[in-house]
């Protein structure tokens, strides 16, 4: 090898231990920037913690706790709202994911509750499918269970809405009928306490039939069948019928109107001054006056 290219090849090798150096001494600096931003974020994950935990300055803890609790009584709020508003109060409600697969979800959901004094429970399937950044529900398997033993006249709309799978409806029906039944209560239980001793109600003030009957009118008594009908679609109807029970004995005391009259009288009372003062002429009738 020649003098000048010995030299050439120290001059290169000069300028690899130069870049060398060079080298490690940016991998330190990468090293000192990666530690000093390690540093920073735990120091400010360690913050956030520290806060939320109340080990840092100013009791995070408890203003984390705090800002929950009102977060929970303004839902507790809005809730009792909308059950003044709507009448219906849900006990539990249960989601159980039968289907998860890319963009459609379905779930099995039991939803319970109390409208008034009427206990319900709707099972159904509920069918999420996303297109397009859109989202499409369908109900299906719709079964819905009435904790009553006297709801024949709510029958019928329950298939209905169960083949329909219509819940708003169903809900809808469900607040107008218990607003009927509650009229109806109330309306019994004023007379039997306005008329103890004519006015009886042999099934409860929630059962649909009211007795009148005096001690002077042995055997005679009148009831007042008051029903609350439900047709498929969903329309709500009081029903109020005058019945009679008078022994023969007694046909005398009606000299100038057979029997069946008092079912078409009472009927005329109603379309002209409506049901409590309808039922009310009946009571102070059959009461002949003595307790008014």
């Amino acid at each position: 090898m020649s003098v000048e290219n010995m030299e050439e090849v120290e001059v290169l090798e000069a300028q690899i231990e130069l870049l060398q150096a060079e080298v490690e001494a940016l991998q330190r600096q990468q090293q000192d920037n990666q530690k000093d931003m390690t540093f920073q974020f735990r120091g400010q994950m360690h913050d956030a913690v520290a806060s939320v935990c109340g080990l840092g300055p100013g009791g995070g803890k408890e203003r984390v706790l705090s800002r929950l609790k009102e977060e929970v009584e303004e839902m507790e709020e809005d809730l009792r709202q909308q059950t003044q508003m709507n009448g219906i109060s849900l006990t539990s409600c249960t989601a159980k994911t039968l289907q998860s697969s890319g963009r459609k979800v379905v779930q099995q959901l039991c939803v319970s509750g109390r409208c008034s004094e009427l206990d319900f429970q709707v099972e159904f399937k509920l069918s999420e499918l996303t297109t397009d950044q859109r989202s499409q529900r369908t109900i299906s398997d719709l079964n819905v269970v009435l904790d009553s033993s006297d709801l024949q006249n709510f029958s019928s709309f329950v298939s209905s809405v169960e083949e329909s799978r219509d819940l708003l409806l169903f809900f809808r029906t469900l607040r107008t009928f218990s607003d009927r039944c509650d009229d109806r209560c109330r309306t019994f239980q004023h007379f039997q306490q306005k008329y103890p001793s004519v006015v009886s109600l042999p099934g409860g003030c929630r059962s649909e039939v009211m007795a009148l009957s005096h001690a002077e009118l042995s055997g005679c008594v009148l009831f007042v069948h008051w029903s609350v009908e439900v047709s498929r679609e969903g329309g709500v109807t009081p029903k109020i019928e005058l019945l009679t029970k008078i022994p023969d004995e007694a046909l005398q005391l009606f000299p100038s109107r057979p029997v069946g009259g008092a079912t078409e009288a009472f009927q005329s009372l109603l379309r002209i001054l409506g049901a409590e003062a309808a039922i009310e002429s009946i009571i102070r009738a059959i009461s002949l006056q003595q307790d008014v």
